[in-house]
């Protein structure tokens, strides 16, 4: 059968080679289906499963990374991202990578900041998300693994360093979704109510919604097609 070689938790990959075999052992099945393997309840939307996809697929491919700031695989140093693509095939939503640092955050620099620290390497692994086709009936994609490029990182730095050098002169209250090219910081909280600890202009305490950096779809588009050459 088809799910004969699956096994569910997955112990943590050892290596990429074995992280990729297993992602590919997934590829075609519904999320009825991985429901069912893991005997896990099934969201009856992708509204209410928000975050339900993720996790699953992590406790499937043997992630051991949790909450912490570090990449999902640890001992192999590889990220795993979903992504939910629309009817086209393409990227439907931003894709949220880290939290914010708020405070704490003057020395920061991209050479050792979580992003890059998630982005060096990433297991994508591209889901159906077109609202057409039932949530059951979902399919996950073929996996790839992906580095940055030197052009896509130097992107990815110089919105980084833009954006911290505003949070760091205390104008975190106006950047926006729309600033960034490639690399995005919107809030990431469940209600209004959710506060963090953060600086204000003056440099005295504050307390603001946590905030989060996200790639923007654009550029998960353009990794679909360096590495699958079918989207135009």
């Amino acid at each position: 059968m088809l799910t004969d070689s699956i096994v569910f938790p997955a112990p943590p990959p050892q290596s990429e080679t074995e992280l990729l075999a297993q992602a590919q052992n997934l590829a075609g099945l519904t999320l009825g289906q991985l429901a069912a393997i893991s005997g896990q309840d099934l969201p009856v939307s992708a509204q209410s499963g928000k975050g339900w996809c993720g996790q699953l697929l992590e406790q499937f491919l043997g992630a051991s990374a949790g909450s912490r700031p570090e990449p999902d695989f640890t001992h192999i140093a590889v990220e795993l991202k979903t992504l939910p693509l629309n009817a086209a095939g393409l990227p439907k939503e931003s894709t949220y990578v880290c939290h914010v640092p708020l405070k704490d955050n003057r020395h920061l620099r991209w050479e050792t900041s979580w992003v890059r620290l998630k982005l060096q390497r990433v297991l994508w692994l591209p889901l159906e998300g077109d609202t057409q086709i039932p949530f059951a009936q979902r399919r996950i994609g073929a996996a790839l693994l992906w580095s940055p490029d030197a052009e896509q990182e130097a992107r990815l730095k110089q919105d980084w360093e833009e954006h911290m050098d505003r949070i760091c002169l205390g104008q975190l209250e106006i950047i926006s979704a729309r600033d960034g090219e490639v690399l995005q910081i919107r809030p990431k909280a469940a209600h209004s109510k959710v506060l963090s600890p953060s600086c204000g202009s003056d440099g005295a305490p504050a307390q603001t919604l946590p905030r989060g950096f996200y790639l923007r779809s654009q550029f998960t588009r353009t990794i679909l097609q360096q590495h699958y050459a079918v989207y135009t």
